[in-house]
């Protein structure tokens, strides 16, 4: 019976403690807007065109000779934010002799795509240029796949250069 007793009492006791509990209810209101980054747009809109010229040796192509800037412009619009952080993405597929190249229409010959002197734009990959940055240098090098011999003409090779704000 003691047992039955105590049990009694706890639960009054609980049920009491319950009930006088204080209660704080406080109402919240979140507030935002939404922005998009300012559009962009590279070259006004016109293709970049890199000429390596007429009289590249088959036999000189080291991934190095031959090496030509890539001139192009990114012009993007104006935000009263300028958190925006800018990235430049090289859309294409890779040579399948060379992951760092793309491909071109002659076989066993590709073009890599370099940015600050030696570093590889990788086919696929995203450039983070830092904010107040100038556009980064864009270099092309026409490679050839090791031990190939490579047909005498004309080759191009073609990727889509991206920028966007993050």
């Amino acid at each position: 019976m003691s047992n039955a007793l105590i049990i009694r009492g706890l639960l009054l006791v609980s049920l009491l403690t319950t009930h006088f509990a204080a209660q704080a209810i406080g109402e919240m209101t979140l507030r935002g807007t939404l922005i998009e980054p300012p559009p962009c747009i590279i070259n006004d809109g016109g293709q970049i065109d890199v000429p390596f010229g007429d009289k590249i040796g088959v036999n000189k192509l080291d991934g190095v000779n031959y090496r030509q800037k890539i001139n192009y412009q990114v012009t993007c619009g104006t935000n009263s934010i300028s958190t925006w952080a800018l990235t430049l993405t090289l859309i294409g597929k890779a040579a399948t002799f060379d992951e760092h190249a793309l491909p071109s229409d002659q076989e066993n010959l590709g073009v890599r795509v370099l940015y600050q002197g030696d570093k590889v734009f990788t086919p696929g990959s995203t450039l983070k240029i830092a904010q107040g940055s100038s556009q980064p240098l864009l270099q092309a090098v026409p490679v050839k796949k090791a031990g190939a011999i490579l047909k005498e003409g004309a080759f191009e090779a073609w990727a889509t250069l991206k920028a966007d704000y993050q």
